[in-house]
């Protein structure tokens, strides 16, 4: 296979379709969303078999048990594909929708109205249930879209391509409205990167070392986060039980998602009442501990921790642990250590919540909840492609609205410049 012109024929299909997929009305849409569901039910045996020659192909190649984990298509992993798409076929479609007119002075109308942002290229690993999440949301928001999972799921990917394509025919959608790379070929990554004319943004999802190298090769729009090193801090007027309850879910709901707290900083006044049974209960679940020399004083357990533990994204049961002396210090250390991915203040201070929600410089800035709520889910999105830090465009949790852009509408009855 010449990868090259296996990839510009993939974009030359995406592009063409988008132009039919921009016009493309709600009901068909929606149509097509939920042939898919049918479709999946009616493969869940041929979805299983394939899934199975992946999973076999990973244990001889030696993949650790996490990744199989994630690979693995069980039957409760179908039906939430199923109810994925169903509940993406329930959302508000975004495409055409007007907001913001105003008459000028001139006697015109101005407004803005959402259109689709064309052809979104998304590279992910190992979990297959991401083609049916990115499929949906790219389908219902009318765009076209060339999806690259990892070769480890290649055999699951394209049975569920299979059925996604079942479902674009029979709604009368183009079946390159989706489409999924066949090669497990990594020059395909290169060349779908790399395609300006064709593809309009890049969502990758997978670990750090993928997506710094898309961000630094590609020539298209990159939609990305590369850490999550959240934070919660303990603020002086803080209610006790919410901040061990709020710490301890945000550590240890999950280990290894980009959501979990990572530091935690505690104001020194409250250090003492709080942070000993707090640690307590995280080293009873197996949280490691490392703390800066006051924490260490409060904490003999705990391991001093070192510079570079403040700027490290975990994804395990380790915490590193700061007291500080003001809000300010606080904002100052999440500010100049986070990822700008999600940050929390506990708190029953109103003027310090709004503080902390105006200064801190994250996609998600949360008062007295958890870290682990900045979700496309939870966020009411209904299921999301991806979280962004990035500042341009989509920001925190991208769902529909985050794969969609604005143009100018201009409503007149004759008028011309003066």
């Amino acid at each position: 296979m010449n990868i090259e012109q296996y990839m510009v024929q993939l974009g030359q299909q995406a592009r063409e379709a988008s132009r039919l997929m921009a016009s493309a009305d709600t009901s068909v849409k929606n149509r097509a969303l939920l042939a898919m569901v049918d479709a999946l039910n009616d493969s869940r045996e041929a979805l299983v078999l394939a899934n199975a020659k992946d999973l076999e192909a990973g244990r001889q190649k030696g993949l650790d048990a996490a990744m199989l984990d994630r690979l693995e298509l069980t039957p409760a992993r179908i039906d939430a594909m199923i109810e994925g798409l169903q509940q993406v076929a329930s959302l508000t479609d975004p495409i055409g929708e007007i907001t913001g007119m105003s008459y000028r002075p001139s006697g015109i109308q101005v407004g803005k109205m959402r259109v689709p942002l064309g052809v979104i290229g998304i590279i992910y690993e190992s979990r297959p249930n991401v083609t049916v999440e990115a499929a949906s949301l790219c389908l219902k928001s009318g765009n076209a879209t060339i999806l690259r999972g990892g070769s480890e799921a290649a055999h699951s990917n394209q049975a569920i391509a299979a059925c996604i394509r079942t479902g674009l025919k029979q709604a009368g959608l183009p079946e390159a409205a989706v489409q999924v790379v066949e090669t497990t070929d990594r020059a395909a990554v290169g060349k779908l990167i790399t395609m300006p004319e064709y593809v309009d943004v890049i969502v990758p999802r997978g670990g750090k070392g993928l997506i710094e190298r898309i961000s630094s090769e590609a020539r298209v729009p990159v939609i990305k986060h590369l850490d999550g090193i959240c934070h919660v801090y303990i603020d002086q007027m803080a209610d006790k039980t919410k901040a061990i309850n709020i710490a301890l879910n945000a550590k240890t709901h999950r280990y290894g998602t980009c959501n979990t707290m990572e530091t935690l900083l505690v104001h020194a006044d409250r250090a003492p009442d709080i942070l000993p049974e707090l640690a307590a209960q995280l080293k009873n679940l197996g949280v490691e501990l490392r703390g800066c020399e006051r924490t260490l004083a409060l904490l003999p357990f705990a391991v001093p921790a070192t510079e570079e533990d403040w700027s490290t994204e975990y994804l395990g049961p380790i915490l590193s642990i700061r007291l500080v002396d003001s809000l300010k210090q606080a904002i100052d250390h999440i500010n100049h250590y986070s990822s700008q991915h999600t940050d929390a203040i506990v708190t029953e201070n109103y003027t310090d919540a709004r503080i902390f929600l105006r200064d801190v410089d994250s996609s998600s800035v949360i008062v007295n909840a958890s870290t682990r709520f900045a979700d496309g889910f939870e966020y009411g999105l209904g299921a999301e492609i991806g979280i962004s830090t990035d500042k341009i465009h989509a920001r925190g949790p991208v769902g529909l609205h985050g794969l969609t852009s604005e143009k100018y509408v201009v409503f007149g009855d004759g008028h011309v410049r003066n």
